[in-house]
């Protein structure tokens, strides 16, 4: 048996791989990568990042969000998100966005993995799950980059804060807030 394909006995489908960890397995790990690549075995996503993709009878499927940003961060400390998710509020945005949101505590800017790109964002404070308490804070804090009419927004927030729970309300301001964002919000959270 070559030594690819006592590397390829170790991949898993559906799992992603940096560089780093098939030097376990290899011993000449770039010239190993790329036969692999050459083969079709992997698929490169970005620098030192590679895919084992799943085959379904519609063809190869990509890697789960996810799992991609988890193996580019080497890191469970993240939060996945993006605007879309407003919808979800009921207070005016029906836009679609493209863009993938990653609150972390590594990395910052947009950076293409595979075929997708993802706006990394450094955070000192996010949660392990967007609850609405959250996406209301986040909302309001990126109000400025939404397509949708700000002021009508910000209008149906105020709106919408009456709903919520104020404890937590407050909780996400102080945690999650912006400047802005808690001057906006606070006086509205005091009835």
């Amino acid at each position: 048996m070559s030594k690819v394909e006592d590397l390829k006995k170790h991949l898993k489908r559906g799992k992603v791989y940096r560089r780093s960890d098939l030097t376990k397995w290899s011993n000449s790990v770039d010239r190993h990568l790329d036969e692999l690549l050459k083969d079709k075995t992997l698929q490169k996503l970005s620098q030192g990042l590679y895919y084992f993709p799943k085959e379904t009878p519609f063809g190869l499927v990509p890697p789960e969000d996810d799992v991609l940003v988890r193996s580019f961060l080497k890191d469970d400390r993240f939060l996945l998100t993006s605007a879309n998710a407003y919808n979800s509020l009921g207070v005016g945005t029906t836009q679609l966005y493209n863009e993938r949101v990653v609150y972390n505590h590594k990395r910052h800017g947009e950076i293409k993995l595979g075929n997708k790109f993802f706006l990394f964002r450094m955070k000192p404070h996010f949660p392990k799950k967007a609850t609405p308490e959250f996406l209301l804070v986040d909302l309001v804090n990126n109000l400025d980059s939404l397509a949708e009419d700000q002021k009508e927004v910000f209008k149906n927030v105020t709106n919408k804060l009456r709903q919520m729970e104020v404890k937590k309300m407050k909780k996400s301001l102080a945690d999650y807030g912006n400047t802005k964002t808690k001057q906006l919000l606070t006086p509205l959270l005091s009835y």
